[in-house]
């Protein structure tokens, strides 16, 4: 069996939230449609002609891409232009584009991670150089028969509920008297139509975030004994979870700046990289940045980095480098093709899982606009 568009997209936006993008950021679907079988999902940095060529060869039915093909609104379609033309052949041959940009790069495990796996920063002590995204949280509660508390605590925690910081499987549990009257059309877990029944329940309260809160009730439903379950769900005045642009941490080991040059080049597959700074620096604390980062440089300053490593740095952020001591790697925009095989490769473990025999690949095609000669 093959998996619908909007299943795929779906399982993508698992990885990559949408309400993670920065605003305004043109995510999402962008031609084409969704409503569809698909066998074969293309994954790309860019969408250009070729890859429209590699799509229709390969016979994808869906493109996932990293960079918009639509960047503003469009006075007109003319099939005589670049775009007009690769619009034309992507609608053509029904191959719809879906774009994960700034929310890939903010998800844990995401575009920015990627690369700070790559350069080795170490996973658990790292930061987001800007936040993007904060979790608001809220309160459940949810009353339970005694012969089910444990049962619906369970599945309330394995779907991700109850977790306070650095503590996981938070609740509080305690113990009443519900009562209840069932109605002619029901068919009570507990009592009989038409009688006033009461029941030894367990009130259980925990936190949820909510990015998962539908995931966690459809858990807690699923679970309870009762058909009419009775529950509350609180907005809370506190903070969870924040998501955000780039990655700041210490390096498993400090380098020089030269070698941790040579490590980007090979980590990214880069010819050459543009660099700031001497070379013989030792680098401890490093942050990374999928795409142009010549704004984020004061952050990663103010975090305590030693070298930012980022795409697309223009002429006078690196002169204000240079005068303030600042260390920058640029490996160019197209380092970000490391998501092509991420993409591709977590997708298809979740296809596999739900037994669906749609396949992802990863795009061959070489988008770099720029030779180095």
């Amino acid at each position: 069996m093959f998996a619908n568009g909007q299943t795929v997209i779906q399982l993508i936006e698992q990885l990559a939230p949408k309400h993670y993008a920065v605003e305004n950021d043109k995510i999402g679907l962008q031609l084409g449609t969704l409503n569809k079988e698909v066998k074969k999902v293309l994954v790309a940095l860019d969408v250009t002609e070729a890859v429209a060529d590699e799509a229709i060869a390969a016979g994808a039915d869906l493109i996932i891409a990293h960079h918009a093909i639509i960047y503003r609104p469009l006075a007109k379609l003319d099939t005589s232009t670049p775009a007009g033309r690769l619009y034309e052949k992507l609608i053509k041959h029904d191959i719809a584009v879906y774009i994960a940009h700034t929310n890939l790069d903010t998800a844990d495990g995401g575009m920015n991670d990627w690369m700070a796996d790559l350069v080795g920063i170490v996973p658990d002590k790292r930061d987001s150089l800007e936040e993007v995204h904060t979790d608001k949280l809220y309160k459940l509660a949810v009353f339970v028969p005694k012969s089910h508390h444990e049962a619906v605590l369970q599945a309330l925690f394995q779907a991700g509920a109850g977790h306070i910081g650095d503590y996981s499987h938070c609740s509080f549990n305690t113990e009443g008297t519900g009562t209840f009257l069932p109605g002619d059309h029901t068919n009570p877990f507990i009592g009989k139509q038409g009688q006033l029944e009461r029941a030894a329940e367990i009130r259980i309260e925990t936190i949820v975030p909510h990015s998962i809160h539908r995931k966690v009730i459809q858990a807690m439903l699923k679970a309870h004994p009762y058909e009419e379950v009775a529950y509350d769900l609180y907005a809370m005045d506190l903070k969870g979870r924040s998501f955000g642009l780039g990655r700041v941490g210490k390096l498993a080991e400090p380098i020089t700046l030269e070698k941790l040059c040579e490590r980007v080049k090979q980590a990214f597959d880069v010819p050459a990289l543009r660099v700031v700074g001497d070379p013989q620096r030792v680098i401890k604390k490093a942050a990374v940045l999928g795409g142009s980062g010549a704004r984020y440089v004061r952050h990663a300053m103010f975090a305590g980095a030693d070298v930012l490593i980022t795409g697309d740095i223009d002429y006078h952020t690196a002169v204000d480098a240079v005068e303030a001591g600042f260390t920058i790697i640029d490996p160019g925009h197209n380092a970000e093709k490391i998501m092509k095989a991420k993409v591709a490769g977590w997708l298809n473990e979740q296809l596999a899982a739900r037994k669906y025999e749609t396949e992802a690949s990863a795009s061959a095609v070489h988008t770099e606009p720029f030779r180095f000669v």
